[in-house]
């Protein structure tokens, strides 16, 4: 194998920043092509950036994220994290005894690690399972956690939904809902509710996924519950700082329904272009993916290269060789490796779809040559 544990996923991803950096000092920026979903981005005027102050920000911008981050999430309150993960650790903590349960519910296996992870640090047993029949809450159980949408953009049915939240709130448990992107996924492409809406108590979305927001995470839910949370959040050092606020302020504020309908209706296209030359290519909500297990059916060399292995020397080559950014080499430890070209994002929009086939094709061709050469694979993903 090639990347063998969080190490080499911490060094592929330095190789993948510095391909990035290296094509944009040389190139420009033009030169890469984000499909990632992930983008984000950062908005600001001059004089919102004078404000960026360590407590001048918080005091303007915070207050004016409770308006805009409601009326985005629903719930009576939220607060700015520096990531998702750090929303759902600060929940855990706050929320889950030692030795009680979590169980969890999504519409496909695994859930995101932070949620696992969060939990062994509080030592509290945690169960998961895609299969509504199966799920149920034992005694014990301190949060019950749903996913919305799950790493590869598979979304819940949201009579399952309703269900899962009805099922806890019999048993006094809070629900907390991962809506990292299904906050936007779910409402715009699905038409579900919002998750407060639906009577989650908690909430959490990425404020740089589907939108041009900053990396980050937004909380919505009960007062009582987020002011808990909160305390853990300040005292762990969670909290988003006031460039993030304000970029997240402003993302919201700049969040287009329509590129997401954009993607929705474009992928259509690329689909049936890949279609041509692939077999296991399949339609996301706002574009095609390909898992690691596609991927190596696809493969008709003889080599010893694990799936996920594929999937991140593939991944390189786009990148490396296209400057088109997909998730597998950028992501963080734990991560998905399925390859998802996202069309709802500003560089896929500047992308003619016959030329992002011939590329995909091309690095296809070129993994194909490289794939039996563990050695060259591995230099690839590491540069070395």
């Amino acid at each position: 194998m090639i990347v063998n544990n969080s190490l080499d996923e911490v060094k592929k991803r330095d190789n993948a920043l510095s391909i990035i950096r290296n094509a944009v000092e040389n190139e420009g920026r033009s030169s890469l092509f984000d499909l990632t979903g992930l983008s984000g981005g950062f908005i600001a005027n001059h004089s919102e950036l004078s404000l960026l102050e360590t407590y001048v920000g918080p005091a303007i911008f915070e207050e004016n994220l409770q308006e805009v981050g409601i009326n985005h999430m629903g719930g009576d309150k939220v607060i700015p994290l520096n990531r998702t993960s750090s929303g759902i650790l600060a929940t855990i903590l706050a929320l889950v005894n030692e030795g009680s349960n979590v169980v969890h519910y999504l519409a496909e296996l695994p859930a995101h690690p932070s949620i696992p992870r969060s939990c062994e640090l509080v030592g509290a047993n945690y169960y998961e399972t895609d299969k509504f029949e199966d799920f149920s809450i034992p005694p014990n159980t301190s949060l019950v956690v749903v996913t919305g949408s799950t790493m590869d953009h598979k979304v819940i049915d949201e009579s399952e939904f309703k269900k899962v939240i009805e099922m806890a709130h019999e048993k006094d448990i809070p629900v907390m809902v991962d809506d990292a992107s299904g906050a936007r996924l779910r409402t715009v492409i699905f038409n579900q509710a919002k998750a407060c809406d639906l009577g989650a108590d908690i909430a959490i979305t990425s404020t740089d996924k589907l939108m041009p927001g900053p990396r980050g995470g937004l909380m919505a839910g009960r007062e009582d519950l987020i002011d808990k949370i909160k305390v853990k959040v300040n005292q762990f050092g969670l909290e988003a700082q006031p460039p993030a606020v304000l970029a997240m302020l402003n993302g919201i504020k700049n969040f287009s329904k329509d590129d997401l309908i954009r993607g929705f209706e474009r992928k259509e296209e690329l689909f049936d272009l890949l279609n041509k030359n692939f077999d296991n290519f399949e339609k996301t909500p706002t574009g095609v993916m390909i898992s690691p297990k596609g991927l190596s059916q696809e493969i008709n060399v003889k080599h010893n290269l694990s799936d996920n292995d594929l999937a991140f020397v593939f991944s390189f080559i786009l990148l490396r060789d296209y400057g088109i950014i997909t998730i597998p080499p950028v992501s963080m430890p734990g991560a998905s490796t399925t390859i998802r070209f996202d069309l709802s994002t500003q560089d896929a929009f500047k992308l003619n779809l016959n030329d992002l086939n011939k590329k995909i094709e091309s690095s296809f061709k070129k993994l194909q040559d490289v794939v039996s050469n563990e050695d060259e694979c591995r230099e690839i993903v590491f540069s070395f």
